[in-house]
């Protein structure tokens, strides 16, 4: 895809997405929130990528939404953020509704919005210079990008609210220890770790990938009993797939199994 801020590439399944505007921070600005969408859709539904690896260009990830772009707009600034959010909020239900896992590789600072994307990606790793810092409240803003939704869930209500009000910022070790990061590499190893492992999950069950992720977000509004209705939909509905089936029979065969069509 042809973009502006928002580059694609495709290497071995795995569709490489790059936040590109390192002169600003990879700031999320109206046109960056429309091609992010444009991406996630074409990512979700094309059968060349399995696995989405998410990172940005230079030496920051994001910097999260663009200020001066917005203040711009002066009294019709409202107006502009319900548009832009609305480019942004969709991209990201988009990315955390699809089959594909994907990957955030920070490569840098994460705030504000840029903080809420990653914090939105199914796996998280970070380079060690890497830093995270909500942001929203200091400039009398409020969590977007799903922030409110995902920060909760993977640290808890009080922390997510220290972060919130005191805009402490979290570095990559403490990140890691908070929830926020699965692990942490030198800015040399990061990327090469996160592209090997999209590829291996690029080779695997993409849809029981899915439907696992499901499950763990319907957890969080199911009781104990209507969790396990839906695990017992689900497992025989994927024993019953053709995923499901080579699955067991690769297992039982003592073989790989081989989940990509060739």
């Amino acid at each position: 895809m042809e973009n502006k801020y928002v580059h694609l590439s495709i290497e071995n399944f795995v569709g490489i997405l790059t936040l590109g505007r390192p002169e600003a921070g990879n700031a999320i600005d109206l046109q960056l929130a429309k091609e992010l969408m444009e991406v996630a859709v074409f990512c979700s539904e094309s059968e060349n990528i399995r696995a989405v690896v998410l990172t940005g260009a230079g030496n920051k990830f994001s910097v999260g939404g663009d200020l001066k772009s917005f203040a711009n707009e002066g009294d019709e600034i409202g107006s502009h953020l319900k548009i832009v959010t609305a480019y942004f909020h969709q991209a990201i239900s988009y990315f955390a509704r699809m089959n594909k896992p994907i990957i955030a590789a920070v490569n840098g600072v994460a705030a504000g919005g840029g903080m809420s994307l990653v914090c939105a990606c199914d796996l998280v790793y970070a380079s060690e210079d890497s830093k995270f810092v909500t942001a929203y409240n200091k400039i009398g803003l409020t969590p977007d990008g799903a922030g409110s939704y995902f920060l909760p869930r993977l640290i808890g209500v009080r922390r997510a609210l220290e972060l919130l009000y005191t805009n402490r910022p979290l570095d990559a070790k403490e990140a890691k220890e908070w929830g926020i990061v699965n692990d942490v590499f030198s800015n040399k190893k990061l990327m090469p770790f996160v592209l090997d492992l999209a590829t291996k999950l690029a080779n695997g069950p993409i849809s029981a990938f899915g439907v696992t992720k499901k499950l763990l977000y319907h957890s969080l509004q199911e009781t104990l009993e209507s969790q396990m209705s839906l695990e017992s939909l689900m497992i025989a509905e994927r024993a019953s797939s053709n995923e499901g089936k080579e699955g067991i029979s690769a297992f039982l065969e003592k073989r790989e199994a081989a989940y990509i069509k060739k």
